[in-house]
């Protein structure tokens, strides 16, 4: 696990991106995997600089998200798959029919997530996936359990996640309770893993992933045992480190 501390949001951002841009450049029919939420949305501005300077070309690369709200349709705004039109896919060249999303609207969650995990496989894994980090810990959603679950599932979101994301709906009775998400085994199949950090509220937790002990409650920790991990952490972040 490789951990790099950047003076800030936009230096964190910076980092990522370039990491990002050379698995593009390495191999261009890559598939990376995607994360939303605000940490990511910064790394996101970075790759459409690249692109519209004519330094990056997404066209052959197939992307796979993490996450969706289970009962949100593609076209809502608080959609996971309308944030990644919003803030890269609407500005970049990549094909849309290969940028894959967990089905929300789907109301058989046995359905959708075998389905996400079928496109996995037929994609051939994932060569990049890019994280973010819950203040719990959680990374997608899978949550602090007694078990690390394994392939996409469905999740009861907990209150501290639905606090953290309330933000971006008109009140918090409008989160939804229930997400589909990769499972933890389908991250740790990546062949790289990047982690961006930010904001002094994830100190203690990234402290906990990094040097604490590998356990389910602190699902993220189970990076500790992935080959090629890198995290790109601010120095708010980084403060207890």
């Amino acid at each position: 696990m490789k951990v790099c501390i950047t003076k800030n949001y936009e230096d964190m951002s910076r980092k990522a991106a370039n990491i990002i841009f050379s698995q593009i450049i390495t191999k261009p029919d890559c598939v990376l995997g995607l994360a939303t939420g605000s940490s990511p949305v910064g790394t996101y501005k970075e790759l459409i600089k690249s692109y519209e300077n004519g330094d990056l070309d997404f066209s052959a690369v197939t992307s796979v998200n993490l996450d969706e709200y289970r009962g949100l349709s593609g076209d809502s705004d608080q959609s996971y798959r309308y944030f990644m039109n919003h803030n890269l896919f609407d500005h970049v060249n990549i094909n849309k029919a290969h940028t894959y999303v967990p089905d929300g609207k789907e109301p058989d969650a046995d359905k959708a997530c075998k389905a996400h995990d079928d496109i996995i496989n037929e994609v051939g894994g994932i060569d990049l996936q890019l994280l973010g980090l819950g203040h719990n810990g959680h990374i997608g959603f899978n949550e602090p359990s007694d078990v690390f679950p394994k392939g996409t599932h469905c999740v009861d979101l907990t209150e501290s996640t639905i606090e953290a994301n309330k933000r971006f709906f008109e009140s918090e009775s409008d989160v939804p309770r229930q997400a589909y998400t990769m499972g933890i085994q389908n991250i740790m199949m990546a062949r790289k893993i990047l982690v961006v950090v930010s904001g002094a509220d994830k100190a203690a937790i990234l402290k906990k992933v990094v040097d604490g002990p590998v356990t389910p409650q602190v699902p993220a920790s189970i990076l500790q045992f992935h080959p090629d991990v890198t995290i790109i952490a601010d120095e708010a972040a980084a403060a207890e480190l």
